[in-house]
């Protein structure tokens, strides 16, 4: 078969429904997007093989050329969106809308377009002339687990020497993001009537001691951090929401909070934590009725750093026309970089548009980013830098 034409296969990977969500009745499988991409892949030449990570989800492992020479360029991303809010968007969600000069759809620029113009580049190239291998790494559940670039960690498959991840940043290359933990901190308290506080224990009155001590925390850890590459120099702490207690006359028996913070590159997610425990291991140590528990929503997504002077943050700078800029939001890169990957984000799209409704990828976006991935092609894959 041929490959489709670019808007029909954005057209078509829109199509495919492909949410990942922790909530099991929105979750849905990848298979159709990694099937249909598997078959575009080898109708170009590439060796595709699909990586079940479990019944419903895979990683696409395409290969054109040499599969045992792992040194090529990688174009990477994930087959995943975010759900959606029924209702709140002008046209279907899975069908791709062209108006005002935007294609409209679920996922159209965080990210299947990319796989779209990865294709078409390889599509554009002498693949005759390859003297590295193509990869097309296509990765499950980014917006949830990552447990797809995580099957690779744990499997230590290194599928190249270098990546570049379609992530939408408008065609300029990036080369270091935050990373990312989410906790929550839980104080268990004593209930009892209201009207005599020698009854129990206020988790709520313990909750503000933990706070403060937990700001106090926030300002030492920001002013022993710092880097002026990003927009917000320093690490945030964000307390997104609080709970506790059920009645005004009872004594409130448990108070949770969750927050979110933003690590700079440096910074490791499981030393941040052990900081964090002993910072606030005292809060409560005056009152022997409350206790506080420390609880990671997730493991933590490592802060991600490329050095400006390596090739393939040069590449992207001389193929995209920008320098190198540095994100708060959060990729597979820190994995790929594990993996002794070389790696870059750099993608159609605005990550603005991206996780809300009516998300849309400017049509100017499409040739410019298939010349971008065609010259990394040709400089990583063809003249085999």
């Amino acid at each position: 078969m041929a490959l489709p034409d670019l808007l029909s296969m954005i057209g078509q990977l829109v199509a495919q429904p492909s949410i990942s969500s922790y909530d099991p009745e929105r979750d849905q499988s990848n298979l159709p997007v990694v099937h249909l991409l598997a078959e575009w892949a080898e109708s170009l030449g590439f060796k595709a093989t699909v990586q079940q990570i479990s019944p419903t989800k895979a990683n696409l492992l395409a290969v054109l050329g040499d599969a045992s020479d792992r040194n090529g360029l990688v174009l990477s991303g994930h087959t995943d969106t975010v759900p959606y809010d029924a209702g709140q968007w002008r046209s279907d969600p899975f069908k791709l809308a062209e108006r005002d000069g935007r294609l409209y759809g679920l996922g159209v620029a965080d990210m299947k377009a990319f796989f779209a113009l990865a294709l078409a580049a390889a599509g554009q190239v002498d693949r005759s002339k390859l003297q590295r291998p193509l990869v097309l790494l296509a990765t499950a559940d980014e917006e949830s687990s990552m447990s797809g670039v995580k099957w690779l960690v744990q499997q230590q498959e290194r599928p190249g020497r270098y990546a570049v991840i379609g992530e939408p940043t408008r065609l300029k290359p990036v080369r270091m993001h935050k990373g990312v933990m989410s906790e929550r901190l839980c104080v268990h308290g004593h209930a009892g009537h209201a009207s005599d506080p020698a009854l129990g224990a206020s988790a709520i009155e313990g909750m503000h001691k933990v706070i403060g001590d937990l700001l106090a925390w926030r300002e030492g850890l920001q002013q022993r951090n710092h880097n002026p590459a990003f927009k917000v120099p320093v690490p945030t702490v964000n307390l997104g929401a609080i709970h506790g207690g059920d009645n005004s006359n009872r004594i409130c028996a448990y108070c949770e909070t969750a927050i979110d913070i933003r690590l700079l590159p440096g910074m490791t997610p499981q030393a941040v934590r052990d900081e964090l425990q002993r910072a606030l291991g005292g809060s409560l140590a005056a009152d022997p009725k409350l206790r506080l528990e420390l609880l990671p929503l997730f493991e933590g997504l490592p802060p991600f750093e490329t050095p400006a002077d390596a090739p393939l943050v040069q590449a992207c700078v001389a193929g995209s026309g920008h320098p190198a800029e540095s994100v708060a939001f959060g990729t597979e890169a820190p994995y790929l970089d594990s993996l002794g990957v070389q790696t870059v984000v750099l993608g159609p799209g605005d990550i603005d548009q991206a996780h809300q409704p009516d998300e849309y990828l400017a049509l100017t976006q499409l040739q410019p980013g298939i010349a971008i991935y065609r010259q990394l092609i040709e400089e990583f894959c063809l003249h085999a830098r």
